[in-house]
This record gives C-alpha cells, structure tokens and sequence, in this order.
C-alpha cells in the first residue's frame, strides 16, 4: 500500500482502560484495576481530540464494543473506538494486541501469545517494557512494536532504557498513557499515518508509519488517585495481601489504611509517594543499568523491593 502525502495523520490513544479491566488481573493485583466508566472515558476522548481509541483492558475485550456503542449513539463524538487487549503472559508479563477480533487467553507463553496474535493479522506491542513489573524486557524485540515511554513509569529510568533498546534494535517506538484514571487519558499520543480504517491503521503501525506526538507523566494526586479507588473497593484483598506477606505488620499497614480512607488528600501519601519515587528509581537503576536479577520484584513483596532498594 502505497504511502500518501495528503493523508491528515489520526490522533491515536493506545493504552488505556476503563471499568470492565476489573476482575481481569493477575493474582497479586486488587481486583478492582480502573474506575473509569464507559461515559467518563469517551468523554475524556473528545476533550482530548482523540481520533483512534484502542480499548487496552487487561485480558478481556469487554469494553470495547460497549465503548463503541455509547460513541456511535452520541453525535458529539468524532473518534473511532478499535479493538485491543492487554493480555498477561505465563511469566507474568503483559503484551498488547491491536485489532484482534477474538480474545485472547491469558497465561500463554509470550511466543504462543504473539502467535495468537498474528493469526488474528493483529499487531502486537510490549507496553512498559523495562518497568519494575509486569515486563518482558528484552523479549519486546519479538514485537511489532514496543512503548518506549509509558505514563506510569515514574521512576524515569524504565522509559530511558526502553527508549536505548528500541534505537539499538530498531524497533518501532511508541507512547502509552496506561491510564487508569480519567486524567490521564491521551496524556500520551501517537500519530498514525493512514485512513480510517482499522486494517489501514494496523498496516501502518507495523511499517513505522506511526509516531509520538505527546507523552507526560502521571502526577503524584493522579497516581494516589488510582491507588484510593484500588484500596476502597479491594478491602478484602487487602487484608488478605498483608495476612500472606505481612503477618508481623499487620497492625502497622491496618492504621496507616485507615489513615488513608479517612484522609487521602493528606500531604502525608504525597511524601509517602516521593520516597516511592526514589526507591522505585534507584531499583530501576539497578536493574535496568547495573544487571540485577528482577525476577524477586515480581513477588510484589514491599520488604524485598526496599532491601532492593537500599
């Protein structure tokens, strides 16, 4: 297919959830993952000038076509909503699927997951592919396409080394906004040169015909944000999550959880999230610059990750 000049390039948001990724996570993640609703989301689109919306929900397509819906039945709505997934491998990493038609199942390795995808004539992509969690690292090369800037990574350092990778490999870079919250939906877009279609769109992304327009990262209020409505509504994971792996401190976490339902806008977790920070980037430094093994991160243990840390 021929490349065209007179082509206005489509605003594209590639990575982004809304409240049907609930219930679709891994085993150590609350169970509740977004509380951004079908409305909120399209609404957010259209403030944001969004022209192409690929639904990212974590192993599922549902929401998706209930998106599409409520977009083709509001005239105020000028964007196309496409099919995607963000699918979790056998190792616990995560991929994304752009275009597929059908679901595809978690817990798969990452080569029988890219297969799947490909038989969907779908484009696969490595979303916060050196982040502390949830990364294939440098398996991202078997992708189309891997995100070299990711709005969740804060620690700064994973977004560097992925960006290193993606230029040493010549990979096709792209950004991802991995909103969880309103806010922070098309705070990174991607142009993508092609007409409207979807498998115009999908050919173009596969040729690098597709580049960053905006990227940002989320705030400290955005992330507390998400983090209130993950801890309000997964009571009972969270209690189950300290008695597996905090016994001795239980009643340690129990007041500082009832500190934060009581006042989440204290200064107290903005603090709290700034020492975060600072471990989360001197871990990445470890791992992504120093060689240390990342696998002890996936156990999600706050004990492990400071020893990490420090």
């Amino acid at each position: 297919m021929p490349r065209r000049c007179d082509i206005l390039p489509i605003r594209a948001e590639l990575h982004c959830h809304n409240t049907f990724s609930n219930f679709n996570v891994g085993d150590l993640d609350a169970p509740y993952d977004c509380g951004v609703t079908i409305a909120e989301q399209a609404e957010q689109a259209r403030l944001r000038g969004i022209g192409a919306l690929f639904v990212t929900n974590h192993n599922t397509m549902d929401g998706y076509d209930q998106l599409r819906r409520h977009v083709a039945d509001h005239e105020r709505f000028e964007m196309q909503i496409l099919p995607a997934e963000e699918i979790t491998t056998s190792d616990g990493s995560h991929i994304i699927a752009y275009g597929i038609h059908d679901p595809i199942r978690p817990g798969m390795s990452l080569e029988e997951t890219i297969d799947e995808i490909r038989l969907q004539d779908a484009v696969s992509s490595a979303p916060h592919p050196f982040g502390l969690l949830d990364a294939v690292r440098e398996d991202a090369a078997h992708c189309d396409m891997i995100e070299v800037f990711n709005s969740n990574n804060v620690d700064m350092l994973a977004n560097v080394k992925a960006s290193i990778f993606a230029r040493e490999n010549d990979l096709i870079g792209v950004s991802g906004s991995d909103s969880h919250v309103s806010s922070t939906l098309g705070r990174c877009t991607n142009l993508i040169e092609s007409e409207e279609s979807l498998d115009d769109m999908l050919y173009a992304m596969r040729r690098g015909r597709i580049s960053i327009e905006n990227v940002g990262y989320a705030t400290a209020q955005e992330t507390i944000e998400h983090l209130r409505y993950k801890i309000g509504n997964s009571p009972e994971y969270v209690q189950q999550y300290m008695e597996r792996f905090y016994p001795r401190s239980r009643r340690l976490f129990s007041v500082l959880l009832r500190l934060f339902e009581r006042n989440p806008e204290s200064h107290l977790w903005v603090l709290m999230y700034k020492f975060a920070t600072f471990a989360m980037r001197r871990i990445s430094d470890k791992i992504n610059f120093q060689g240390t093994d990342p696998a002890p991160m996936r156990g999600r243990d706050v004990g492990t990750m400071l020893r990490m840390a420090f």
